[in-house]
């Protein structure tokens, strides 16, 4: 059994976009500025969006957070977009979801420039990428193409089971370990709240990645000797031995499944580091598009 380990090639990626932010700065050229806006005061938000401004920090770019309070109006907020869509010194932007139950979170998602939805929430983009074209792809589907793509691990012809079908991860899972090339090339089954007999579906997998956020969903009896596995869930468990009140728990009882797993990404420390190194990829690429705009070609 390999650990897939997220930490370790998030930093290989952040190193990585550093030394091209390094030959930009070096050439006199702008580096890539993203934004990040915050809606409200979610503790779980705060620390990802604070997350992201270290990272950029780390490589060089240019970072602008967004504050807005809890009671911010869908008009405002949309205002805002506008602004940031217009803002030729932004690269590229996200808007931390959850958003408040006031403002429309789809609404909102279509408001974004395209060409700076780092995310790659948009409609234009998401559909971009379920026909193969040059986009941005979500960050978090992004690091796991990554993860599989820098430990080798095969992908061509096999039975890939995704659990769980949200915009976010699942759907565009399922359609990008389905294209051609690598990783992809496999066979894929989505399921959901709906499937029945899951678990023999899960028992044929040789891929399985699962995102539904349920704490330790995914047991050893579910998956056959030599599975990969790719765990998504990030779920705060009550635990009052801890530190904190709390451990965090992925939707795999990782202790057992990986002693019958070939390879297997732990929670913390696995999908969660590259969904941000991914982000910054994305605010680079954005970055070198605009340029290109910029010099006419």
């Amino acid at each position: 059994m390999e650990i897939l380990d997220g930490r370790k090639i998030s930093n290989q990626i952040k190193d990585e976009i550093a030394a091209q932010v390094a030959k930009m700065k070096e050439r006199g050229e702008k580096v890539p500025h993203l934004a990040a806006v915050l809606v409200g005061n979610d503790g779980a938000s705060l620390t990802y969006v604070g997350s992201k401004v270290k990272a950029c920090e780390r490589v060089g770019f240019e970072s602008t957070l967004v504050r807005m309070p809890n009671t911010t109006s869908e008009l405002e907020l949309l205002n805002k977009i506008k602004e940031l869509n217009n803002d030729d010194d932004i690269d590229g932007f996200i808007v931390q979801l959850p958003l408040p139950k006031q403002i429309d979170t789809q609404k909102v998602l279509m408001a974004v420039d395209p060409e700076k939805d780092v995310d790659g929430f948009h409609p234009m983009n998401f559909g971009k990428m379920a026909l193969d074209m040059s986009t941005f792809i979500p960050a978090t589907p992004f690091g796991i193409l990554e993860l599989l793509e820098r430990y080798e691990v095969e992908t061509k012809g096999k039975n890939t089971v995704v659990i769980g079908r949200s915009h976010i991860v699942g759907r565009p899972m399922s359609i990008l370990m389905g294209r051609k090339g690598f990783p992809g090339n496999s066979t894929v089954t989505l399921t959901h709240s709906h499937t029945r007999d899951l678990k023999d579906i899960t028992r044929n997998a040789d891929i399985v990645i699962t995102a539904l956020g349920q704490p330790e969903f995914l047991k050893a009896d579910m998956v056959k000797d030599g599975v990969v596995v790719i765990d998504v869930g990030i779920t705060r468990v009550p635990d009052e031995t801890a530190k904190k009140g709390y451990r965090i728990a992925g939707d795999v009882d990782f202790d057992e499944v990986s002693k019958k797993a070939s390879y297997i990404t732990p929670v913390p420390g696995g999908v969660g580091p590259m969904t941000i190194a991914m982000l910054l990829k994305n605010t680079l690429l954005a970055r070198e598009r605009h340029r290109a705009v910029k010099a006419g070609k």
